[in-house]
């Protein structure tokens, strides 16, 4: 199994029981070391682990040392920084253990989203005052697209309602959309539609879930970031680009 772990925002206690517990059988571990904090690996990483630092990697680099890992038998990680979700460039890795037929698992981090509201002592919600929060960056050297993914809490009961808003604001009523019912728990239950299907396919649950809609749904779009593109030089690493 290949195992995708958040590692939190920065502090070595605010990775996931879990993500530790998975750390601590890993055979390998391949960790983004421009943006993880090390001592999460000397607290749960064993002696005997293979550790690589991704920072310098490619695409192509990772995903080979993931197959090896798998091809062996070892407890592969690949530990991300924040959440895998939000800027983790894991959608193009995921694209290459599907076509190998290797499985795989995400386990899920603490966000430097919600480590910064913490240290804030604040929320980002304020009744009748503010209920959105918009998540993106500068675009630099890489655009930012105007597709946006969407995420609506608390509405699970006017699903309809819902899906109709976003077609009015310039969805296509067949982009791709889901319902996760109760995430994580033992009675997880996902629905998998369009913003046109959706409400029919979630019919009678009313609450606990979150209705996501997006293009980032689309298993069959495939695209990847230049973080780890070899063409693409940074501070961590020169193009690969030969003459």
């Amino acid at each position: 199994m290949i195992y995708f772990i958040g590692a939190g925002p920065g502090a070595a206690d605010l990775i996931t029981i879990r993500g530790a517990e998975i750390l601590r059988r890993a055979g390998i571990i391949i960790y983004a070391g421009s943006l993880v904090n090390p001592e999460i690996l000397s607290l749960y990483a064993s002696g005997e682990c293979r550790i690589y630092d991704s920072a310098a990697m490619t695409l192509e680099e990772i995903t080979a040392v993931m197959i090896d890992g798998h091809e062996q038998g070892i407890i592969t990680v690949r530990l991300h920084s924040g959440d895998p979700a939000l800027y983790g460039a894991i959608r193009e890795q995921i694209d290459i253990l599907r076509e190998h037929n290797i499985p795989f698992e995400i386990v899920p981090g603490v966000s430097s989203l919600f480590a910064a509201s913490a240290t804030l002592k604040t929320e980002y919600m304020i009744p009748g005052q503010v209920q959105t929060l918009i998540i993106s960056r500068t675009e630099g050297r890489t655009p930012v697209p105007e597709n946006a993914s969407v995420a609506l809490f608390l509405s699970a009961g006017m699903v309809q309602a819902a899906c109709d808003e976003l077609v009015r604001k310039g969805y296509s009523p067949d982009t791709p959309a889901a319902m996760v019912h109760r995430a994580s728990w033992p009675d997880e239950r996902i629905i998998r539609g369009t913003l046109r299907t959706l409400p029919e396919l979630s019919e009678g649950i009313a609450k606990t879930a979150i209705i996501l809609a997006g293009d980032f749904l689309n298993d069959d779009i495939h695209t990847a970031s230049k973080l780890y593109d070899k063409n693409f030089s940074h501070e961590y690493r020169n193009s690969r680009i030969h003459p």
